[in-house]
């Protein structure tokens, strides 16, 4: 099938939110990951916590646990479109915290560290949070089979 076709017969906003949950759920789950885990070059949830510590983030491992289970579990619920709002809440608030008490002093632009990238994984947090999972998500689905019937 031909993109001028799908465009044609879908709704674009929901492609373009589909495209920003996948792409930014994906994001933040592998952000979340190095944290947690130690997953690809990450240094894993006691180094974190350490280097949060050091940065005044205290007490460092409950921080380090808090942020990256935030990442990587609401950048799972935004891939999957479930409990969309208060995910993409949750990983604005997490994605402001790192603006301000890690990149902020840096400057704008992520070559020195600054806040360019956290502010950009918040404003797309913003957008979802405002719009919503879209018709292309597990939020959508679960509506349409359990709708909310009036009580009588």
């Amino acid at each position: 099938m031909k993109i001028s076709a799908i465009l044609k017969t879908h709704d674009k906003t929901d492609l373009a939110i589909l495209l920003l949950r996948v792409t930014t759920g994906g994001t933040l789950m592998a952000r979340g990951a190095q944290k947690l885990f130690g997953w690809f070059g990450g240094y894993g949830l006691e180094a974190t916590g350490q280097w949060m510590d050091s940065i005044g983030l205290s007490p460092g491992y409950l921080m380090a646990l808090l942020a990256s289970s935030g990442e990587f579990f609401g950048g799972l619920a935004l891939l999957l479109g479930m409990l969309t709002r208060p995910a993409a809440l949750g990983t604005a608030l997490i994605m402001l915290v790192a603006m301000v008490a890690v990149h902020w002093t840096n400057g704008f632009f992520i070559t020195n560290s600054g806040y360019e990238y956290s502010l950009i994984l918040m404003v797309i947090s913003i957008c979802i949070l405002l719009h919503g999972a879209g018709k292309y998500s597990l939020d959508h689905t679960l509506q349409a089979m359990f709708p909310n019937k009036p009580e009588k």
